[in-house]
């Protein structure tokens, strides 16, 4: 039976912030993962979400570090204003330049019947935060599975309770990626320095403490809620652990440093 079209997330920024052809989008991400050796399974990974010319290369570091199991959680930002807060599209599959990811309609219904998120596909549909990180998952795992949600401005209760849902309700080995940038438009030494301070609490897996810090310093990095309920995930696995894989700004691409956006792949044990 063919898949209902409304079922099926056609890509918003294929030609954009990524190839759109599919071939190039292939060569371009398997150059900026690599042999992918030494990769382990992890608990979660933050990974960036801007045009691959930009991020890319963090962003490839992350997954050549992580072992992509079948089931993954992709978690982003809003960036769009539309739809729910915690818009989960639960049916269907992805599309990509050259392939689909097919949602993983069971983890979906879990997260569904435990009420922690609305089934919507309005938030979902012009999100590029998501989307970017299909291909690095597809490239790495063929037959990948996501549940995709999108997070608007939660509290950090609301972080918190969805993360240990997620703990709950996933089967083990399941991976959740954080999508996020790290501070904007700030010129590049200022930007290092408040990468730094929200980084401090993600990297000693405080939960809390990335929300509270996020918003009493004024940082923009634009994925701190996914973030947030990643690692209140990971907490509740027993997370160790964090690593911090590299860290970029995009003044490094094209030596431009009076307005930058700051890039970190941090991978979560």
């Amino acid at each position: 039976m063919a898949m209902k079209p409304q079922m099926l997330r056609q890509p918003a920024v294929a030609g954009l912030f990524y190839p759109e052809d599919a071939d190039e989008l292939r060569r371009t991400v398997t150059a900026f993962v690599g042999p992918a050796s030494g990769a382990r399974l992890r608990l979660g990974v933050v990974a960036p979400h801007a045009g691959y010319v930009y991020s890319g290369k963090v962003a490839g570091k992350v997954y050549a570090a992580t072992e992509i199991p079948e089931r993954v959680v992709v978690l982003a930002p809003n960036h769009t204003g539309r739809g729910e807060d915690r818009a989960l599209w639960a049916r269907g599959a992805f599309v990509v330049p050259g392939g689909r990811v097919p949602v993983d309609e069971e983890l979906a219904a879990r997260l569904l019947e435990a009420g922690v998120v609305s089934d919507d596909q309005e938030a979902h549909r012009r999100e590029h935060a998501l989307e970017v990180q299909l291909p690095f998952l597809l490239a790495r795992r063929s037959t990948v599975r996501v549940t995709p949600l999108v997070l608007g401005r939660l509290d950090y209760s609301e972080c918190q309770a969805l993360g240990e849902t997620l703990a709950a309700v996933a089967p083990p080995g399941t991976l959740v990626v954080a999508s996020s940038d790290m501070n904007h438009y700030l010129d590049d030494q200022t930007t290092r320095v408040r990468d730094r301070v929200a980084l401090a609490p993600l990297m000693a897996l405080d939960a809390r403490g990335l929300h509270e810090t996020v918003l009493r310093e004024d940082i923009s990095m634009c994925g701190f809620i996914p973030a947030t309920v990643m690692l209140a995930f990971a907490r509740a696995r027993g997370a160790k652990s964090a690593e911090l894989v590299d860290y970029a700004t995009s003044g490094d691409v094209f030596g431009e440093r009076d307005r930058v956006v700051g890039y970190a792949g941090v991978v979560i044990n």
